[in-house]
């Protein structure tokens, strides 16, 4: 049949849920079969680019120790068949005390295969692109293909995604696959198949249960009596997950119950950026779930750019309800990076945002000139947004430059044996943590009395951490004044061994 025009009376009206959404014509039963080809060949350019920027970034020695130092020490314990531990965090720390992330354990075959931290990168790349694929799939069902290739193109290109594939690696890079599938199979009124692609979520992070249980109250309210009960259970499910994932990291946390929840609360020292020294207690938790959610302002335009891609019209779908759990966490917390689009924190928002807009549109009943529109301006949007969001890199010409400085560090750390215990610079932590027990220098909880100590005293100030300049120098002084003699000194970096004069 063929899609209707302008703003005609849609296809699957607002309030036909349920059993009608599954019978409802579809607009895009037309499309021919077998001409899908262009989408997986859309996705494989994406992972070609996502692999591309963020290899780039970790050979120009710009990743960091906090995430992926963390995450190579995780799954490489997983390949060892033992339970995760990161020296990064402290001394054999366990980091089911930190996260609850068991699906990392699926990347340790991979690693047998390719024992690199790259492995991971491009991992998260091949994770992220597939997840365009049940988007675009939907797209072409709901909206035609056309539409389609004009959705996936804008959501793989996103400022989301770009920040957060820029970000070194994270695990919820699990979780847009399975959002996608959920959503979509949602979207299209296959309720059962909704859950069951959402339930596997609370094994990508203790927080994702909220997003599940949000899942499961739209399947119930979209369901009807028939699939009531199923929604009901699905939200059960994710919060009874939260509550499980507590129990278990409370239980691995050194510090056991108080221990793991003081370690997430601000002033934990974790490394993103400075704390709001602004007071707890229910005052401070009062004034955040208030006027707090739209203050600073940093918060609203952050708000404004996850809506402004899809023209806002994702909002007037229900599935826009699944955003709240991983937007009102980020909106009251007074951990500054949470507020803004930098780092990974913004990567859950694009999947969910993108199946609404569809929805939104599909529900509408939207075709012809007035689809145009829409999808013109949301390609608009994207492309107006792609210059200040780091896939713009790709074009830049000091993305592929040789930078001298980057195969002195590579020269400089062959020099430290495998299996040796190190504590180095925090861009650096990353290019070891494959080979080496690496440990950040400079950080409280870093294991004592290394072997090797890796130190880039030319590091740009704005990437300087934990350390500065003075507290650096002297922290060098005092090691060597403690046994430890320099091996390298070159070029800004310096590495000093405990065993230099033994191995001469």
């Amino acid at each position: 049949m063929h899609a209707p025009t302008g703003d005609a009376p849609a296809t699957l009206p607002p309030q036909q849920t349920g059993t009608a959404a599954r019978t409802a014509p579809e607009p895009a039963a037309r499309a021919r079969p077998g001409t899908t080809w262009w989408i997986w060949a859309m996705a494989a350019a994406l992972f070609l680019g996502y692999s591309i920027l963020s290899l780039s970034v970790h050979e120009r020695l710009l990743s960091r120790s906090f995430d992926l130092g963390i995450f190579v020490q995780v799954v490489r314990s997983y390949a060892a068949w033992h339970l995760p531990v990161s020296e990064v965090k402290g001394p054999d720390f366990p980091v089911l005390g930190d996260h609850f992330s068991p699906v990392l354990a699926l990347l340790a075959p991979l690693y047998w295969l390719w024992p690199s931290v790259k492995m991971l990168l491009v991992a998260q790349a091949a994770l992220v692109a597939g997840s365009m694929v049940p988007l675009a799939f939907w797209a072409r069902r709901a909206l035609g293909a056309p539409a389609a290739a004009v959705v996936g193109a804008c959501y793989g290109l996103s400022w989301g995604l770009a920040s957060g594939v820029e970000s070194d690696f994270h695990e919820w890079a699990f979780a847009l696959p399975l959002l996608t599938l959920s959503l979509t199979a949602l979207s299209a009124g296959r309720l059962r198949a909704a859950a069951a692609w959402a339930l596997p979520l609370v094994l990508v992070k203790e927080d994702m249960g909220l997003t599940v249980a949000a899942i499961g109250v739209v399947i119930a309210w979209q369901g009807g009596r028939g699939n009531r009960r199923t929604g009901l259970l699905t939200a059960a499910a994710g919060v009874l997950a939260v509550a499980l994932s507590l129990l278990v990291l409370s239980s691995f946390h050194p510090g056991g119950f108080e221990g793991y929840f003081g370690s997430h609360n601000p002033g934990s020292g974790a490394p993103a950026g400075p704390q709001d020294a602004a007071g707890g207690g229910l005052p401070a938790m009062l004034e955040r779930l208030t006027i707090g959610l739209i203050e600073p302002r940093e918060k609203v335009t952050t708000l404004i750019l996850i809506f402004a891609p899809t023209l806002f019209l994702a909002l007037r779908s229900p599935l826009a309800l699944v955003l709240v759990p991983s937007v009102l966490w980020r909106l009251a917390s007074n951990y500054p990076p949470h507020w803004g689009t930098g780092y990974h924190y913004s990567l859950l928002v694009m999947p969910i945002v993108f199946v609404a807009f569809v929805d939104a549109l599909h529900r509408r009943g939207t075709g012809g000139r007035s689809l145009y529109r829409y999808l013109a301006g949301c390609a608009g949007v994207t492309l107006l947004l792609l210059p200040h969001f780091p896939f713009w890199q790709l074009v830049k010409a000091d993305t592929w430059r040789n930078h001298p400085r980057t195969a002195v560090a590579r020269q400089v750390m062959a020099e430290i044996p495998d299996d040796a215990t190190v504590q180095a610079s925090h861009y650096l932590v990353p290019h070891l943590a494959d080979r080496t027990s690496v440990s950040l220098y400079g950080w409280g909880d870093s294991r004592p009395n290394p072997e090797w100590i890796m130190v880039d005293t030319e590091v740009a100030p704005q990437w300087r951490w934990p350390m500065s300049v003075v507290q650096e120098s002297y922290a060098l002084e005092d090691a060597r004044a403690h046994g430890y003699r320099t091996v390298v000194e070159r070029d800004g970096f310096v590495l000093l061994s405990r065993t230099a004069a033994r191995t001469g």
